[in-house]
């Protein structure tokens, strides 16, 4: 039997930003629960769920401080088990955000392991000593800012941490560290959950050696504030130990029915392509993994040619996971705004584009809204690394403003009190109730209908045409249909030549005649032919 996650499209929620239930202005568990059934008529066959587990909020939950638990803020355990039942009830999957390579410094394991060196969770993190100029013991950067390490006087030694000083990295060259990480996603599964995404999973494991890192091989193409790509980052993250975790990791999910685990690989360029090849072969490791390849500014028929081949060659036997958006990125509207025509054009091609990708895609809450990034000003900010770089880096709270439900409701329908970010009117204009027939979400539910009602673009194989900047095109290929995928990724107009019969299917625009095919500005088409078609410009 075909696994659901395959052709699988997953809708990620954030859940602060989703729908509030209680007033108090973030949104919760109820909320979402309330607000399922729009994604279930959608078409997504499941969601991923945002950290939604007991957290200090330093870096909106990606700061864990109880692994089994439901942090106040979004409700109970009663409240999952409830959002498993409907989810499971409207026929959608739940996975939820593992952040297991660091935890909050509030962590009672934390806090056990800074108070000795020697307790028994002395060595549960990664500690070590000052060299003799007091200095932190290697060059490695944080993401955030800074160094990688943070002084704590109670041990007179330096913790290591990838991201904030409040999320310090757990050690998991200790067993028992992996030990008690298996039993905390254990805990989930028996309550029913259908998998994980699991965040910054080629950071589970440090060089024991405590090694520094070298230059960038190549001049970083980064701000002067993002000190991370100055270095290459060998030694802090992807290291060769990280295979034999995920290993366990898929042992302990193999013991449950039809479970789903996809990573974020934090890599850039030729290796990304390489990582999550390697943590995606054979049946024993993740079932998929994605990068920021998609996620990005680029946007060329080149660029994502290369993303989908690269992959393919790091990773023959692997499973693909695709998507344009997240809670980390710019919104892709947005972000590729400068190759639109329109924001309702670029909304529609890249949906169109997405749909007819092989493997499992994503797309995250808004998104089906056309919704774009929003503008804030740094008094509205709430994300660590805007509020300590602004104006040179504007954060990622602009792409995690509040669901709009209801244009003529107050803060779009999303809370009755005050919204934890603001709902801006360009977001509210596109509210879910003003989308009726011919609006970006019509065209998603379409565009998802007719993706899964086509065995090419579920199973189908897949070869990529010789076309010319700005066309990307390529073949999907099932026993019993083939499809040409066609698109045009400029504001300008393009034509091609068909050599071959052809007809237009599923949602498109462009104009097939006489065997020759224009696409407008952002246009696209989906091409239905029994033989050998050859499109040419």
């Amino acid at each position: 039997m075909r696994e659901w996650w395959r052709d699988a499209v997953v809708y990620q929620i954030y859940p602060r930003s989703f729908q509030d239930s209680t007033g108090d202005g973030v949104g919760d568990l109820r909320g979402i629960i309330k607000r399922l059934p729009h994604i279930a008529e959608l078409g997504a066959d499941g969601v991923w769920l945002s950290p939604i587990f007991t957290s200090p909020q330093k870096d909106m939950g990606y700061d864990v401080s109880d692994y089994k638990d439901i942090d106040p803020l979004f409700g109970s355990l009663a409240d999952f088990d409830a959002l498993i039942a409907r989810a499971h009830e409207l026929g959608l999957k739940v996975i939820t955000d593992q952040v297991l390579s660091h935890t909050s410094d509030q962590h009672p394991w934390f806090r056990e392991s800074r108070a000795s060196r020697d307790n028994p969770k002395a060595d549960w993190y990664v500690w070590a000593d000052p060299l003799p100029d007091g200095s932190p013991p290697t060059n490695w950067h944080s993401h955030f800012g800074g160094p990688a390490w943070e002084f704590d006087p109670q041990r007179g030694q330096y913790y290591l941490h990838n991201f904030l000083a409040a999320q310090p990295d757990l050690n998991y060259h200790n067993p028992q560290v992996v030990d008690a990480i298996l039993d905390t996603c254990k805990f989930w599964l028996d309550r029913g959950l259908d998998g994980f995404r699991l965040d910054t999973v080629n950071y589970f494991f440090h060089d024991q050696l405590l090694r520094s890192n070298p230059p960038a091989q190549a001049a970083p193409q980064v701000m002067a504030t993002d000190l991370y790509g100055m270095q290459d980052n060998i030694y802090n993250k992807t290291r060769p130990e990280n295979l034999g975790f995920l290993e366990k990791l898929r042992t302990l999910t193999d013991q449950y029915d039809d479970i789903m685990m996809v990573g974020e690989v934090g890599e850039g360029g030729s290796r990304a392509a390489r990582v999550m090849g390697e943590y995606t072969q054979g049946t024993d490791r993740l079932h998929m993994a994605y990068s920021f390849a998609m996620l990005g500014p680029d946007f060329s028929a080149e660029h994502f040619r290369n993303c989908i081949d690269g992959f393919r060659q790091g990773a023959p036997d692997g499973h693909p996971y695709w998507s344009f958006s997240n809670h980390d990125v710019p919104r892709h509207v947005t972000r590729w705004g400068d190759h639109a025509v329109s924001e309702d054009h670029v909304a529609r091609m890249t949906c169109a584009m997405l749909m007819a990708f092989e493997g499992t895609v994503g797309i995250y809450q808004g998104e089906e809204l056309g919704l774009t990034e929003s503008e804030l000003v740094y008094e509205e900010l709430t994300d660590p690394p805007a509020l300590r770089y602004w104006p040179g880096i504007k954060g990622r709270d602009g792409c995690r403003t509040p669901m709009v439900w209801e244009a003529d409701a107050m803060h779009g329908g999303f809370t009755e009190g005050a919204p934890w970010l603001p709902v801006k009117p360009p977001q509210l204009a596109r509210a879910v109730d003003t989308q009726g027939a011919g609006s970006i979400l019509a065209f998603y539910r379409d565009a998802i209908a007719f993706r899964k009602d086509s065995p090419a673009l579920t199973e189908g194989t897949k070869r990529f045409l010789d076309l010319p900047e700005p066309l990307l095109g390529f073949t999907r290929r099932a026993s019993d249909q083939q499809l040409t995928c066609v698109f045009n990724l400029s504001k300008d107009e393009k034509q091609l030549d068909l050599d071959g019969v052809a007809e237009l299917v599923g949602p498109y625009h462009a104009l097939l005649q006489d065997q020759r095919l224009t696409l407008p500005g952002n246009g696209f088409a989906y091409l239905s032919h029994a033989d050998a078609l050859h499109v040419t410009v």
